[in-house]
C-alpha cells in the first residue's frame, strides 16, 4: 500500500502529502480530474480547506496551476442582489395661524402605499433601538477611584520604574534547574561574588529599585484591594478609593450575590466572573 501511495498521481502536485490521499478519497476525490472539478467549485474548495490540515490558499492556487484550472474556470458564488432602501418623506402638516379655527385646518391625505412605508420605517427604527440597548447592556464602564495628584504622579513613576527594573535571578540559577522554579533569595555565601556586588554578576535586589511609597500595593487602576469572602465584607469598603477582590474559595452562588450587592453600592469588583 505504501508503494501505491508513493506512485499516486496526486504526488506530482505542489506540496502534496501522502496523508491527503485518504482524506480526499473520503470527499469522493480519487483522481486528478476529480480534484480539478472540485477546485473549480468554490464550495468544494472550502471543504478541502476544512479537511486538509495545512492546505491554504497558496497551495490551492498551486494545485490549480498544476491541473490547468484557470481563474475563469472557477465558479463564483452568486451574490444576492442588494435591496435598495426607499426613503420616504413624510408630508408636513400646514401650520395653522392663530385666527384659523380647528374646522378650517386642512387634512393631509396620504395614500395606502405611503402608510405602509412609514410603518416599515418605524419598525426598523424600533429594531435599531433594541440592538443599541443590548450593546449598552453588554458593556459596563469600569469605575475609577478618586485619587490625589500625588498618588497619580506616583502611579506614573511606578510604571516607569517597573519598565526599567531588571529581572532578579537567584544565585547559581543556571547550574541547578530547581533554583529556576523558585523566587529571589538573598546570596549568603562568605565568598559570594554576587553578595559582594562584583560587576560581572547579576543584579541584586536593593532599595533603589523600589517603587514610590504612595503607589505601593495599589492596583494598576489606583484602587486599594480588599479581599471579600461574603456580602457583609462589602459594608466596610470605601468605593472612592477601595475595590473588592472576591476570594478564590468563594463559590459561584455566593460570588453572584457579592457582585449584585457591589453594583448596588457602586463598588468595583476587580475579578468579576462575567
Amino acid at each position: 500500500m505504501a508503494g501505491d501511495k508513493e506512485d499516486h498521481e496526486f504526488m506530482n502536485l505542489h506540496l502534496f502529502k501522502e496523508e491527503y490521499i485518504a482524506k480526499l478519497k473520503a470527499l469522493g476525490i480519487e483522481s486528478n480530474e476529480d480534484l480539478a472539478d472540485a477546485l473549480a467549485d468554490v464550495g468544494r474548495t472550502d471543504e478541502i480547506h476544512e479537511h486538509l490540515k495545512g492546505v491554504g490558499p497558496m497551495t490551492i492556487q498551486h494545485w490549480r496551476e498544476d491541473l490547468g484550472v484557470g481563474e475563469s474556470d472557477v465558479e463564483q458564488p452568486e451574490k444576492e442582489p442588494a435591496v435598495e432602501k426607499v426613503r420616504t418623506v413624510k408630508a408636513k402638516e400646514p401650520v395653522a395661524s392663530e385666527d384659523d379655527t380647528s374646522e378650517d385646518k386642512e387634512d393631509v391625505e396620504v395614500s395606502d402605499g405611503e402608510d405602509a412605508d412609514v410603518e416599515i420605517e418605524e419598525e426598523e427604527e424600533d429594531e435599531d433601538v433594541e440592538v443599541e440597548e443590548e450593546e449598552e447592556e453588554g458593556y459596563r464602564v469600569k469605575l475609577k477611584p478618586t485619587l490625589s495628584k500625588e498618588i497619580l504622579d506616583a502611579l506614573k513613576k511606578r510604571k516607569l520604574v517597573a519598565s526599567r527594573r531588571p529581572t532578579f535571578l537567584r544565585q547559581e540559577y543556571h547550574k541547578r534547574q530547581k533554583l529556576q522554579r523558585t523566587g529571589w533569595r538573598r546570596p549568603r555565601g562568605m565568598h559570594s561574588k554576587m553578595r559582594r556586588n562584583y560587576s560581572y554578576r547579576t543584579n541584586v535586589v536593593s532599595i533603589g529599585y523600589g517603587s514610590p511609597k504612595q503607589a505601593r500595593y495599589l492596583h494598576p487602576s489606583g484602587f486599594q484591594e480588599v479581599v471579600v469572602h461574603n456580602v457583609k465584607d462589602l459594608e466596610g469598603i470605601d468605593p472612592k478609593v477601595q475595590a473588592a477582590r472576591v476570594a478564590h474559595t468563594v463559590g459561584m452562588r455566593k460570588r453572584t450575590q457579592i457582585e449584585d450587592k457591589a453594583d448596588e453600592l457602586s463598588i468595583r469588583i476587580l475579578n468579576r466572573s462575567g
